[in-house]
């Protein structure tokens, strides 16, 4: 069966912004569509279906190669993301011998890599599960097959044996249905939600020291 699985998800709302950002002026560009046009339509693919990739591709038959390059490998990281210490030390002190790190993101694998690059934290990981943008249709959070492929690509077998992390609503809920033991990641200057998503809710990183204190080597 092998170690539990701690899954990750690294939130910068700076990074979101720029995305959101350049996500409305492909759909205006490719669509034709005015600037509020554009940001309803990315809203509601978003809301849909986990990525707003995923609605391009559905209903206009959008090269989503061609859409990755020219929105998340044109966002300008490098000024944005820097390495963060803290949180290196925080996987750093994560008992490999007790459970695997591993990451599962609905980016596409260059801009998965390129962030945890930045981060100062790629050698940490085991692993990746990514949203595979060259296969059509392809899997996204908050879909049970993406959390599936995750498991397959772990080779984890209980969802019993998943601790999730992430900054999405709905893919914590999804993950929680699963079986997944998920911390809800509701950052400072984020509206708490009124029903929580996941059996844990945290403000930060940090916490999962304490509500997942079994895989750390020592508490701080």
């Amino acid at each position: 069966m092998g170690l539990p699985r701690l899954d990750l998800c690294y939130s910068c709302s700076k990074v979101h912004d720029m995305m959101a950002k350049l996500i409305d002026e492909y759909f205006a560009r490719h669509l034709g569509l005015s600037e509020e046009e554009a940001i309803r339509l990315h809203s509601e693919y978003y809301k849909n279906y986990g990525l707003a990739i995923e609605g391009l591709v559905r209903y206009h038959q959008i090269d989503p190669l061609e859409y990755n390059a020219q929105v998340d490998d044109a966002l300008p990281l490098e000024g944005v993301i820097k390495p963060n210490p803290q949180l290196r030390k925080m996987l750093e002190d994560i008992d490999t011998s007790k459970v695997r790190l591993w990451l599962l993101t609905n980016a596409y694998v260059n801009h998965a890599r390129r962030v945890v690059k930045l981060l100062g934290i790629e050698d940490l990981f085991e692993g990746l599960t990514y949203c595979n943008y060259s296969e059509v249709p392809f899997l996204c959070k908050p879909q049970p097959a993406m959390y599936a492929k995750a498991m397959r690509e772990a080779g984890v077998e209980r969802p019993e044996d998943c601790y999730f992390v992430d900054d999405s609503y709905a893919n914590c809920v999804a993950s929680q249905e699963l079986g997944w033991t998920t911390a809800h990641l509701v950052e400072e200057g984020v509206p708490v939600p009124e029903t929580q998503a996941a059996r844990y809710q945290i403000r930060t990183l940090e916490e999962l020291r304490t509500i997942y204190s079994q895989f750390f080597k020592s508490p701080r």
